[in-house]
């Protein structure tokens, strides 16, 4: 079954909003990944190398706070009303395959659902109703 957990996306402070809600929630973040830590990170602008691409920070039992910064670099400028996104994690590819194109129908694909270094299957959308939405299945899966 899918868990659904807000992900929140920043203008260049994500880690500084992070570690404000680590200091009221508590718990420590699993993951902190940065741009530079992309494959291929030489063609990424100087300065957007050292941005956050994801973090993820556990309030409760099964629900996680994640978040990223935004960057014109990758197309992607920040406007209040887009920072923020439902991040679905699938129980297995079949379901997030099945989530994946019953909600993107009539939306917009921002990146198809794909592999990813990172070792996930994912994708991005916006659904016809404008609300934007995240895709995820981890192979190998991690305890939250």
């Amino acid at each position: 079954m899918a868990h659904i957990n807000p992900y929140l996306t920043f203008n260049g402070n994500c880690e500084e909003a992070f570690n404000f809600y680590k200091s009221v929630f508590g718990g420590e973040f699993p993951y902190i990944g940065r741009f530079k830590d992309m494959p291929d990170s030489e063609k990424i602008p100087e300065v957007a190398k050292e941005l956050i691409m994801h973090v993820s920070l556990p309030i409760s039992e099964g629900n996680v706070l994640m978040g990223s910064d935004s960057s014109e670099a990758f197309g992607q400028s920040h406007q209040p009303g887009n920072n923020i996104a439902v991040s679905i994690n699938a129980a297995n590819e079949d379901e997030a395959k099945k989530l994946f194109n019953g909600l993107s129908a009539g939306g917009k694909v921002t990146m198809p659902l794909e592999k990813t270094f990172w070792g996930a299957l994912f994708g991005m959308f916006t659904d016809k109703f404008g609300i934007n939405w995240m895709v995820n299945y981890d192979y190998e899966q991690k305890a939250y």
